[in-house]
């Protein structure tokens, strides 16, 4: 078993946590706005921040796409990397 990517879609996170959609969407609306700050701070372009995640711009846009909520941890940590900061997440 050589998976590239080992660990948890970040839906089935939230799944486990009984939390419904709305409380999903509002996390990942935190969550976008968070990275989208950290961009702004940093003055990164959209084109720029996915290239020092090594996806595509269009990967890029789901992510900032607060409606989305399809996004695996795996995306976060990188995201975090590019942004010189570090994923944490954690149980209620």
């Amino acid at each position: 078993m050589n998976k590239k990517h080992v660990g948890s879609n970040f839906d089935d996170f939230l799944k486990e946590e009984k939390l419904d959609s709305a409380n999903i969407l509002a996390i990942k609306r935190v969550i976008a706005n968070q990275i989208a700050e950290e961009m702004k701070k940093k003055k990164l372009s959209k084109t720029q921040m996915a290239s020092r995640m090594k996806t595509s711009r269009a990967a890029l846009e789901r992510l900032l796409d607060p409606e989305n909520a399809s996004i695996t941890l795996f995306t976060l940590e990188r995201a975090a990397s590019a942004l010189g900061k570090k994923l944490s997440v954690q149980l209620g």
